[in-house]
């Protein structure tokens, strides 16, 4: 299993756009039904910080999202329109759930 954690702060003016961005990644994921991605993306609450968790079974599932065309217009769109702290990047370690992740 990889866990990868992303936090970024966007510009306060795209914060309504990488909402709907994002929320076109999860539609895509749910449609899917992929059952080696578990994917998260919450907001601070500061209003523009951004957190994004992906549980992934294997390399490949997390090839799936990369190469999904809506995550890589999500990556793009912010990369040029978003970005006021770029992004910090963390492999974590599952220590324990609540539930199964796969």
């Amino acid at each position: 299993m990889k866990i990868v954690k992303v936090i970024y702060t966007a510009k306060a003016e795209y914060v309504a756009e990488n909402q709907n961005n994002i929320k076109n990644v999860m539609a895509d994921l749910r449609g899917l039904n992929h059952p080696g991605i578990n994917y998260k993306s919450c907001l601070s609450p500061d209003g523009k910080t951004f957190i994004h968790t992906a549980f992934f079974n294997s390399e490949e599932d997390e090839k799936t999202l990369l190469n999904l065309p809506s995550f890589k217009n999500f990556q793009e769109q912010l990369k040029v329109n978003g970005i006021e702290v770029p992004p910090k990047q963390e492999l974590l370690t599952l220590v324990g759930s609540s539930k199964d992740i796969f």
